[in-house]
């Protein structure tokens, strides 16, 4: 089933109502933060009842088969359950940067990425907006809405919510940021993540399965993995390639970055003040060879 059945079979808005009464005592990620938000409390990611967003524009900096030829219809998303010290977005991510719209709104904004011709609507960030992501769908359906629909997270997500999203979500492109719970609470206050990040994923491919693209190498379907190299091994690239390799299985696409940088906070934090060395990156891509992980991208190290 996709969202246009779910839509037909009132199953769609079904789900919106569950998600919406989640919000009285939020649960919507690992941190259950339990306020209530439809009262106006804002728990660690500080979003409210309104879905704020960033920005909402054709991008084409994503993964190849994510953005294609014609770009992908990127919609950041206010605020975010990590607090990575090192974010790159942290004006948007941390400090709330963005504006506070309404439910028709964004369907409005994704009817008109539609228009521009996006292969695709790409949520970023969406987890602590999934309940108004999905009403923005209902209201778009009968509006002609048809692109996939690619959940673009941190991967620190709860299993019970994901289910909300199957038949929903075409593409996930999830992080894999850590392999190890020491790294995850220092760089990014995030309690259990390897745990949670791993069940996660597991979810998502049992929802759209691996990466199928159409006849134009555009992705219609299934999991992308992005895995960040951190200096000093913090990301422990190899452990978590490993676990990739055995538990997802080895077509599973990858995108393995290179382009850390100390942003944010970083330059305040041992051990994550420099940028990753090309020896660092090597050898997560020795890694990615000798676990036979051929499907994906490496980057340019300069």
């Amino acid at each position: 089933m996709n969202y246009i059945d779910l839509y037909n079979s009132g199953e769609l808005l079904r789900r919106i109502r569950e998600a919406y009464r989640r919000l009285a005592s939020c649960d919507l990620c690992p941190h259950d933060c339990g306020v209530n938000r439809i009262k106006g409390e804002r728990g660690i990611c500080g979003a409210g009842l309104k879905p704020k967003i960033a920005s909402a524009n054709v991008h084409r900096g994503e993964e190849p088969p994510i953005s294609g030829t014609k770009g992908s219809g990127a919609i950041f998303l206010s605020g975010c359950s990590l607090k990575c010290v090192f974010c790159q977005n942290f004006p948007i991510s941390q400090f709330g940067n963005g504006e506070e719209i309404t439910h028709p709104e964004l369907a409005t904004r994704m009817l008109k990425l539609q228009r521009q011709g996006a292969h695709n609507i790409n949520f970023v960030t969406p987890t602590h907006f999934l309940p108004q992501i999905l009403a923005a769908v209902w209201l778009a359906v009968p509006q002609g809405f048809r692109l996939p629909i690619v959940w673009n997270s941190s991967g620190y997500e709860k299993v019970d919510a994901l289910r909300l999203l199957d038949g929903i979500v075409d593409v996930y492109l999830p992080d894999m940021k850590y392999a190890d719970e020491q790294s995850a609470a220092a760089l990014s206050t995030v309690p259990g993540y390897t745990a949670l990040n791993r069940t996660a994923v597991l979810e998502m491919l049992r929802q759209v399965g691996h990466l199928q693209l159409d006849g134009d190498g555009i992705a219609e379907h299934g999991l992308v993995i992005r895995h960040l190299v951190l200096p000093g091994g913090r990301a422990g690239s190899v452990d978590t390639l490993r676990w990739v390799a055995s538990n997802l299985g080895v077509e599973t696409h990858i995108a393995l970055m290179s382009q850390y940088f100390p942003a944010h906070k970083a330059f305040e934090t041992p051990g994550a003040e420099r940028r990753v060395s090309a020896d660092e990156y090597d050898e997560a891509v020795e890694a990615l060879e000798a676990y036979g992980l051929e499907n994906g991208w490496v980057q340019d190290y300069d």
